[in-house]
């Protein structure tokens, strides 16, 4: 089974590429979550019955107002996440995605998050405020 349809795995994040730059956006500063006040990208939690690839492609709905196409994901892979305070750590689906210029000036950013940004992947890489497990999984799809 690929990733894309896995139903076993807790969450998926995406990066969603234009040129170079990635969307991504600060968490929230709130001490009861993973990561807080760290630069992270679209993703979450898998809701029951959900394959992980419409676990991303929702999440990225709800988070940036945006409808990506399944068509648009060029790479998947998982990798471990840290979870909440007291929790063991997570397998978790990593996708990437390309869209055009055109997409990203639609984006409505959510309620989750302090604010966003299209970030130059080099610089989302190398941020010492990043997700560090997510800029990993990020940097072997770059460098590949």
């Amino acid at each position: 089974m690929s990733v894309a349809e896995a139903t076993n795995l807790q969450g998926a994040k995406i990066a969603v590429i234009c040129n170079d730059t990635v969307v991504t956006y600060l968490r929230d500063n709130f001490d009861h979550i993973p990561n807080p006040n760290q630069w992270d990208l679209p993703g979450g939690v898998r809701e029951a019955g959900e394959t992980a690839l419409d676990c991303a492609l929702r999440e990225t709905q709800e988070e940036f107002g945006v409808c990506l196409s399944k068509s648009s994901v060029v790479y998947e892979a998982t990798f471990i996440a840290q979870a909440a305070a007291n929790l063991p750590k997570r397998e978790v689906a990593f996708f990437v995605c390309m869209v055009s210029p055109d997409v990203v000036s639609i984006i409505e950013f959510g309620e989750e998050g302090q604010c966003w940004e299209m970030m130059p992947i080099r610089k989302f890489l190398t941020r010492d405020d990043a997700v560090p497990e997510l800029q990993a999984a990020f940097k072997t799809f770059w460098t590949r």
